[in-house]
């Protein structure tokens, strides 16, 4: 899957930006998955959380706050200014279209 300059693949649970290797946990990357199977939509903390945690409904929706701060910084490392990954204050996050 292609999204502008993110590349993932979900077979390998590999993912690339700009041709540059992240390396995200699990959790990263199906929430980041998450974002860009809809690049432009937003995407609650509950959604995010249905997708990174499927088995466990037991996490706190904040959790997600922390795992996009995580994937930012990965993506920040990659691409200096990075601001691909916009919040929605009471809404939620989305991957910006580009």
């Amino acid at each position: 899957m292609s999204v502008g300059p993110l590349e993932l693949d979900t077979r390998r649970f590999t993912a690339h930006w700009r041709g540059a290797a992240l390396r995200l946990t699990v959790t990263e990357f199906r929430i980041l998955h998450a974002l860009a199977r809809q690049p432009g939509y937003v995407r609650t903390r509950e959604q995010l959380l249905a997708e990174a945690f499927p088995q466990d409904s037991y996490m706190s929706d904040r959790t997600i706050d922390c795992h996009i701060r995580r994937i930012r910084g990965k993506l920040e490392e990659a691409e200096d200014g990075f601001d691909g990954i916009e919040t929605l204050y009471g809404l939620g996050y989305r991957l910006r279209a580009e």
